[in-house]
């Protein structure tokens, strides 16, 4: 590697330190797949500028973590960070998604919802043993 691009590379992680404030690890559980969306909050005022862009995506539209990393051209680590303050801020909320949303006292989770669960462990654990689904 040349001098240029080791000093370019040295200058992207400070850029990252310095942009989490020296933070490794979000307060909360962030998937990449984690859907997000603008709430009623405010970041404070030494936020880091990414956090308002962040805030301008998702006032667009709902947006992923990951989706948020890759237009931002940041590490996803460091989004998470972010996307932790502004959830702590109320700036952004994470959306309960009708299909995955209680339909009632008692009525058990949604077959939307066990479905998604079903899909996730089928890929997390693609050799596991399946049972025939009930009829």
């Amino acid at each position: 590697m040349s001098t240029y691009g080791r000093a370019a590379e040295e200058s992207a992680f400070v850029r990252t330190y310095t942009l989490t404030r020296g933070r490794t690890k979000p307060r909360h559980l962030l998937g990449l797949e984690t859907v997000l969306e603008a709430g009623q909050g405010r970041p404070g005022p030494a936020q880091a500028e990414e956090c308002e862009e962040i805030l301008a995506l998702c006032r667009e539209r709902r947006r992923s973590v990951v989706e948020l990393a890759g237009r931002l051209g940041r590490p996803v680590t460091a989004i998470k960070v972010l996307v932790s303050d502004l959830l702590d801020a109320d700036a952004l909320i994470v959306p309960l998604t009708q299909s995955y949303a209680d339909t009632g006292a008692g009525s058990g989770p949604s077959t939307q919802l066990l479905a998604a669960v079903s899909a996730s462990l089928k890929r997390k654990w693609p050799d596991a043993v399946t049972y025939p689904q009930a009829g």
